[in-house]
């Protein structure tokens, strides 16, 4: 069904209808007149969305396995196809000499099927950029000018050697895997439309037809075409986060191999797809992919895809609320989700998602569904509403990614972006579309990183409001009826001791604040207690409590703080009237409640003293 769905969006948005062309990274065009020769000091760096990688152009693209080796690219290629040099000549003392051998027959196949390309495009066209380009041709293995192998001119005690190139502009710049391309006289070749791109569309075509015409054919799985080329291995994907550099396929089969076999059919004949359809769906992937109104790239572990049956702008606001949540955005997305759309039309309309996840050469599918647009719009709209919690500090525009964006939230459960399993992302991607609970044992690495947030930087960790509004819609979704559900605002009559417990603790730590006059140094009683507090709270409340007799007194004493210890003391009080005595230990779900009872206190406290500002500043102004 996936598959069938992809197809059907390739061809209805027409991704066909082009694939001679793909987007590719060219970040040196070479300039040179129509004799052939370099014009200044040496390439253009054009400049990309990303560093160092060059601006996108739609490239010619190959026909053929280029794994196989010893193929160049049409017009965009590296330093080994133009001009016969090693990328990296240093490994060549540990190689074998018939590695060696292998590999300089590969880089000769290269250089020469570059220059082919051109020579046979310039017979066939007699085009006058063409010309100039084959004018240009070097000797195999000569380096031009603007290229040296070596160190920087200052390098550092661990630098390798290296290819520097001398730009236009004259400086040095190191050279990564970059690709090349030709102006002559003020002409891009790759823009050119007159005649080397309808040449390429058709030798494109014909090299494909050649190719086709050498399968078997059969009934595709895919489209129910019957007699159509059937692809033994189908193409690969590039950009799947987790896939190799080179692309990884969806669906694959091992070469040759009898454990992947069945009644003597090899490769793709197992389960049999055309060659149109399975550059139908490889298209409409690296489309979706390469959109932002189609796909939410969740760091390095997975990428989600979404689309509908027909063109709408759903997908758009879709992927605007998951990739970056803006505040206004979610608030107008939960006061008329539906608004612009008619509901009758949503009802109609079919929704699809994929998330992938690359292993290594292969796609891995970790979750897929399609329901009606009207029900995942409804989805969307349950999973923010689930996630309002009223924060410690309300969010800033400094904030380089919201607090309800999809990536940060799972960002929540690890040290770093890096170590974010596929499994959590799509699971939360999963809850998202669908509305189903997040599984409980999410909370188990959310609250493990609290505590050592807690515990190293105090306070500050409460800055994370992502955390908390994770964990209140893990733990509501997750919820039995006899467990208090817990609201966006404070709950202080809540009949529940996990969370009372929690709201103590935010108390009793307020109090040691003041009692310091906020100049507390060293950690202080949330710092220090509340991992142990979270798990087991009668072994800790009891003597936090003889201290805070202490803090009161001293609070009592003091002329800035006058009357401020009768506040506390009866807020400690009221908390205690709901969960004396304390509970001997709290399991996974309560340990949660713990954790947003403290910070929905500390959220109190805040949204209290603002109030009292406001209205101290209004009687001054009265």
């Amino acid at each position: 069904m996936l598959l069938q769905h992809l197809n059907d969006f390739a061809n209805n948005r027409k991704l066909l209808d082009d694939l001679a062309f793909e987007p590719k990274a060219v970040r040196w065009i070479i300039p040179i007149d129509f004799d052939g020769k370099l014009v200044g000091k040496g390439p253009i760096e054009t400049v990309g969305d990303k560093k160092d990688k060059g601006k996108i152009y739609l490239c010619p693209k190959t026909v053929g396995n280029k794994n196989a080796g010893g193929i160049g690219d049409f017009l965009a290629d590296g330093i080994t196809s133009l001009f016969r040099l090693e990328s990296d000549p240093e490994p060549r003392t540990k190689r074998t000499p018939a590695q060696q051998e292998k590999r300089d027959k590969n880089n000769n196949d290269k250089f020469d099927d570059f220059w082919r390309k051109i020579s046979d495009a310039h017979h066939a066209t007699q085009n006058h950029l063409l010309k100039a380009i084959k004018q240009f041709q070097p000797e195999r293995g000569k380096m031009p000018s603007f290229l040296e192998w070596g160190l920087s001119e200052n390098p550092s005690k661990n630098e390798r050697p290296a290819w520097w190139i001398t730009t236009s502009s004259g400086e040095k710049v190191k050279l990564g895997n970059d690709s090349f391309s030709f102006n002559v006289e003020g002409n891009l070749v790759l823009e050119e439309e007159v005649c080397i791109k309808p040449y390429w569309r058709e030798v494109f075509h014909e090299e494909n037809k050649s190719l086709q015409d050498i399968l078997e054919t059969g009934l595709c799985l895919i489209t129910g075409d019957y007699e159509v080329p059937i692809e033994r291995s189908h193409p690969e994907i590039k950009r799947v986060p987790g896939g190799q550099p080179s692309g990884s396929r969806l669906v694959s089969f091992e070469k040759s191999s009898p454990s992947f076999s069945s009644f003597g059919l090899e490769q793709g004949n197992n389960a049999p797809c055309s060659v149109e359809a399975s550059k139908a769906y490889t298209e409409a992937l690296k489309f979706m992919m390469s959109r932002g109104d189609h796909s939410v790239r969740l760091g390095q572990t997975t990428v989600c895809c979404f689309w509908t049956r027909n063109k709408t702008d759903a997908t758009s606001t879709w992927s605007a609320l998951l990739n970056q949540a803006d505040p206004k955005a979610v608030a107008d997305f939960l006061k008329t989700p539906w608004s612009g759309q008619e509901r009758e039309a949503l009802r109609q309309e079919q929704f699809h998602a994929v998330t992938l996840a690359g292993n290594s050469g292969r796609i891995v599918v970790r979750h897929w569904m399609q329901t009606t647009l009207e029900t995942a719009t409804e989805s969307l709209r349950r999973w923010f509403q689930d996630l309002e919690l009223v924060p410690v500090r309300p969010p800033t525009d400094k904030e380089k990614m919201p607090p309800l964006a999809l990536f940060r939230l799972a960002c929540t459960t690890v040290r770093e972006a890096k170590d974010l399993q596929p499994e959590v992302t799509a699971q939360l991607f999963r809850a998202a579309l669908e509305g189903i609970a997040p599984s409980l044992t999410l909370l188990h690495p959310l609250l493990n990183r609290l505590r050592v947030d807690m515990a190293r930087n105090g306070s500050t960790a409460l800055l994370n409001h992502s955390r908390f509004a994770l964990a209140k819609l893990i733990l509501n979704r997750n919820r039995k009826d006899t467990i208090m559900q817990i609201n966006e605002q404070q709950d202080a009559k809540a009949e529940d001791a996990a969370y009372q417990c929690g709201r103590l603790l935010a108390v009793l730590a307020e109090a040691q604040a003041k009692a310091h006059d906020y100049k507390l140094e060293g950690p202080g009683v949330a710092e220090r207690y509340f991992g142990t507090a979270m798990a087991s709270p009668a072994s800790v409340f009891p003597i936090l409590l003889k201290l805070n007799r202490h803090h009161l007194n001293n609070i009592r004493k003091s002329d800035k703080y006058k009357g401020h210890d009768r506040f506390l003391d009866e807020a400690t009080q009221e908390v205690l009237t709901k969960i004396y005595p304390f509970p001997r230990t709290l399991d996974l779900h309560a340990q949660g409640r713990f954790a947003i009872g403290f910070y929905q206190q500390k959220a109190a406290d805040r949204v209290a003293r603002e109030a009292a500002k406001q209205n101290e500043n209004n009687n001054q102004g009265d």
